[in-house]
């Protein structure tokens, strides 16, 4: 019994350091990159209900988006899915709809656009 006991206490030291050393991870990115000052508020907030919610991304948007870089574009989804008020959303979901909007914006702004 004492052994599952000192397992157990293993097991959350591991994932508590683990989870500290994700946040610290995520944070020297955005600091190294500047990563929250390259992009103006209302393209954040755009951006992130792109992400966390069921709202689509503007095309000026998504070129902030794309010159922001994916680098701090995963950095910063990561950090806030890290958030406690953010605990109940599902992982998987984020991360693929995340995902979804840097390749559709990173297709948008690589594209040409039709000659007038």
């Amino acid at each position: 019994m004492v052994s599952l006991n000192v397992y157990s206490v293993l097991v959350v030291l591991f994932l508590t350091c683990g989870a500290v050393m994700a946040t610290k991870e995520n944070d020297g990115i955005i600091k190294e990159n500047n990563c929250e000052t390259k992009m103006g508020l209302p393209f954040v907030l755009e951006a992130f209900t792109s992400n966390f919610r069921t709202r689509g991304i503007s095309n000026k948007c998504c070129g902030e988006l794309v010159m922001l870089g994916k680098v701090c574009h995963s950095a910063l989804v990561k950090r806030t899915l890290e958030n406690p008020l953010f605990k109940d959303l599902n992982l998987v979901t984020i991360t693929t709809k995340s995902s979804q909007t840097w390749t559709n914006c990173l297709a948008l702004i690589d594209s040409p656009s039709p000659s007038t």
